[in-house]
């Protein structure tokens, strides 16, 4: 067996064994087409207050500007779909990718123990790890790694079992056997575009973040948020499942394995009134090592209060 396909199947097995559900590679490139879109996007201003976006532009498009001599990249999905949800019905929700223990942790942890091991097993490989941590076109790298297609609210949807999934990847200076895309497979379904309470999936797979539930409520850092939009909420307070929950592909959606990602021990059990009575105290009790933690706790307040 040549060198490069034993070292591919060395790698995909070694991700199973860490628990990621899916594995996928493709080669370290310049992304040209997805280059052309996030530049239009970011002209038309749909980025919002992200600035971050626009910074680092070259690296964002080319993943081998981020680790000199890379060659690979190995994109890995890890579940984290739950049935689970909150006692209350009429309590504010949080989605449900945040009810345990922040991914970037979690993941990142699983990650540095793979590169660790690609190194013992095949020597010196010089590479990097990534948990939506850095510039890289996540989506667009695991797509051409054969693990899904972007579906047209703008997110990766796995034939097998839906879009409830964080994306990771090796940036690697080795040389492996590449996966290719697969068709997309959302034909004529528009479920995700016309659920959208905020009017924010446009077409041909375009998302205005300025309008999105998952941007209002966790990436915008204005003391108030926009006006026009009170009422239209759905009663989210941090980030927003609706484009995924109503999407057929998640019908395929399998209770994740991870200890790490259950619900915090009373989070699902919080009334309305007790989420509106809401103390510093409790914030940092309840999302201790979450990534909630993201909004601080007067961001959550503010997030509680629009929703009255």
């Amino acid at each position: 067996m040549p060198d490069k396909q034993k070292y591919t199947l060395l790698i995909k097995q070694k991700a199973f064994e860490l628990g990621f559900d899916f594995v996928g590679i493709t080669k370290a490139e310049f992304l040209e087409e997805d280059a052309n879109h996030l530049e239009k996007w970011l002209n038309k201003g749909y980025h919002g207050k992200m600035s971050y976006m626009e910074n680092h532009f070259e690296k964002r498009c080319d993943p081998s500007k981020l680790v000199e001599g890379a060659k690979s990249v190995v994109s890995l999905l890890y579940n984290y779909h739950t049935a689970l949800r909150p006692k209350d019905k009429d309590a504010p929700r949080i989605s449900t990718y945040a009810y345990g223990e922040d991914y970037h942790f979690v993941v990142k942890e699983k990650l540095k123990i793979f590169l660790e091991y690609i190194q013992e097993k095949i020597g010196q490989v010089e590479g990097r790890v990534f948990v939506d941590s850095a510039p890289v076109l996540e989506r667009a790298l695991a797509r051409n790694s054969g693990l899904g297609w972007i579906g047209k609210h703008s997110l990766l949807i796995n034939k097998a079992q839906g879009s409830n999934f964080f994306i990771s990847e090796l940036i690697i200076d080795l040389e492996l056997d590449y996966d290719g895309p697969i068709k997309d497979y959302c034909g004529s379904c528009t479920a995700c575009i016309d659920n959208c309470p905020t009017e924010a999936i446009l077409p041909h797979k375009v998302l205005n973040a300025q309008k999105c539930i998952s941007y209002l409520t966790i990436e915008l850092k204005d003391e108030v948020l926009p006006n026009d939009l009170k009422g239209k909420m759905e009663n989210w307070m941090f980030g927003c499942d609706i484009c995924q929950d109503v999407c057929p592909w998640n019908r395929f959606s399998k209770q994740h394995q991870e200890m790490k990602f259950n619900p915090n021990p009373g989070l699902l059990e919080l009334s309305k009134e007790e989420w509106n009575e809401l103390t510093q105290e409790k914030f940092q009790k309840i999302f201790k090592k979450s990534a909630v933690k993201r909004t601080k706790f007067n961001g959550l307040k503010r997030n509680i209060e629009f929703l009255k």
